[in-house]
């Protein structure tokens, strides 16, 4: 099963040249994992969790007068899969609920409002700027909207390629470092926080100044290479019948930010999973935009190009079934026992939750962070403070809720995707935008995000030792 998955993964990896979609083979490769499972025979699956399935049995008496193999089934396809399944719907529905709010924000040029008020004509000045308001907008927003909306308002002002370049390197550093320190600031955190392996005040106040120094020690590097002013013109809107006045564009970006933001306190309040708050925020967001549209619709009949049953059409959601598959996938490794056993190897071998998580933050730069966080999930079992009475209760104490090893991984995951442009979704779309040279950015840009991503760990050792 896992060469099948290292193959399946290889396949995902050279989407551009296969020109075959990600989530296609993705799911692909999720349903053959799985189904490769249920034939892998009745004691290998019951020696994965024997325990659970000893349970299941118990409390289905009616499966005792069944063959083995048919208990086995039925527990892998009445629990074990719908678990699974339950647990990874978590994850879609508030990816969806986030990428709709960011959807309408985007769709009535609410960005704008940001964009719009830089206007200084010193290069070094503009790109601290850019950096630093990519990093803060991206740990509200996803990384890949906020490198596309900060990388549209690069082209507009700068004129030489190489110029472009070397934003577009700072945006994407920016925007992974941005959404390492807050719990809805990538994905990666997003599963952490939904699988409770940190807690959003905890993970923003650990992790903040790591995220910081693990940007600015590249932006300050690289700013030695800019020199000179530009000729500045203030950006304007592409849409040239803009029906939106300011305040309007205004009103739609804070209303959105604030349906992200009060997520974490809606979890805080009633302990329900973040997606039940986010699906709240939606619900009111819509009928906002419903009740708005509702009064214009007598001056301007149509506008339903601005509804949210319209911007649902525009959300990726091949971004959302490649999730679906590839957590589908590190879920049927989990439950043959596969991470369980590489968890173990590597707390022999290494025993150290810095390498560890270094090695994960490496790996992030080449693969997906999403499969290696689910895959770190898996292979980690949360633990309680109650395991440190007992032997290896001290390094048991690195797994807990707010543990170092989930804090370093959301770090590492999150910022080792600097390192190779192809590391991550804002390396992508920002080397699709303007065309980035692979091996222009691994001469250029990684070594500066690799001293970027190694400084913000020493400050996060520093910072434990307090």
């Amino acid at each position: 099963m896992l060469l099948v998955f290292i193959l399946g993964y290889i396949f995902i990896a050279i989407e551009h040249k296969t020109h075959i979609n990600k989530a296609a083979i993705a799911l692909t490769l999720g349903m053959v994992l799985w189904t490769m499972y249920i034939f892998s025979g009745a004691n290998s699956i019951i020696s994965g969790n024997p325990v659970s399935f000893h349970n299941f049995i118990l409390q289905n008496p009616a499966y005792t007068h069944l063959s083995i193999l048919a208990q086995v089934r039925k527990y892998v396809t009445s629990l074990e899969i719908i678990d699974q399944l339950g647990n990874i719907s978590e994850i879609l529905f508030y990816l969806l609920g986030a990428m709709t709010i960011v959807e309408v924000i985007d769709i009535h040029h609410g960005f704008d409002a940001i964009t719009h008020r830089i206007n200084t004509q010193s290069k070094k000045k503009l790109l601290w700027l850019v950096a630093f308001i990519t990093f803060f907008m991206s740990s509200v927003l996803d990384n890949m909207t906020s490198a596309i909306v900060m990388m549209m308002l690069i082209q507009k002002l700068l004129t030489v390629p190489k110029e472009r370049w070397i934003f577009g390197s700072m945006i994407i550093i920016a925007a992974n470092a941005g959404g390492a320190w807050t719990p809805i600031g990538d994905v990666t955190t997003i599963m952490l926080w939904i699988n409770d392996n940190i807690s959003s005040g905890s993970i923003m106040k650990t992790l903040f100044l790591p995220s910081v120094v693990s940007l600015t020690i590249p932006v300050w590097l690289i700013s030695y290479s800019l020199t000179g002013k530009l000729s500045f013109t203030s950006p304007t809107s592409d849409t040239p019948t803009d029906p939106f006045n300011k305040p309007l564009q205004n009103s739609i970006l804070i209303i959105g930010i604030l349906c992200l933001l009060a997520v974490p306190v809606f979890k805080s309040v009633t302990d329900l999973p973040p997606f039940a708050g986010i699906m709240f925020t939606l619900g009111l967001f819509w009928i906002y935009l419903d009740i708005l549209y509702n009064r214009r619709s007598r001056q301007q009949p149509d506008m339903s190009q601005y509804r949210v049953p319209y911007v649902l059409s525009k959300v990726d959601f091949s971004t959302i079934l490649f999730f679906l598959g590839i957590l589908m996938s590190v879920a049927a490794l989990e439950a043959i026992g596969m991470l369980h056993t590489l968890s173990s190897f590597l707390n022999a071998k290494i025993h150290n939750v810095y390498l560890i998580s270094i090695i994960i933050g490496l790996l992030s730069s080449i693969i997906d962070n999403v499969p290696l966080v689910a895959a770190a999930i898996g292979m980690y079992p949360l633990t309680t403070p109650l395991h440190t009475g007992i032997p290896e209760g001290h390094y048991l104490m690195n797994f807990v809720r707010d543990g170092t090893f989930w804090n370093l991984i959301a770090y590492c995951a999150g910022t080792g995707g600097s390192i190779l442009i192809i590391g991550s979704a804002a390396g992508v779309v920002v080397m699709g935008l303007e065309k980035i040279n692979f091996v222009w950015y691994l001469k250029r840009i990684s070594w500066i995000a690799l001293i970027g991503f190694f400084a913000g760990i020493g400050v996060y050792y520093l910072i434990s030792l307090l």
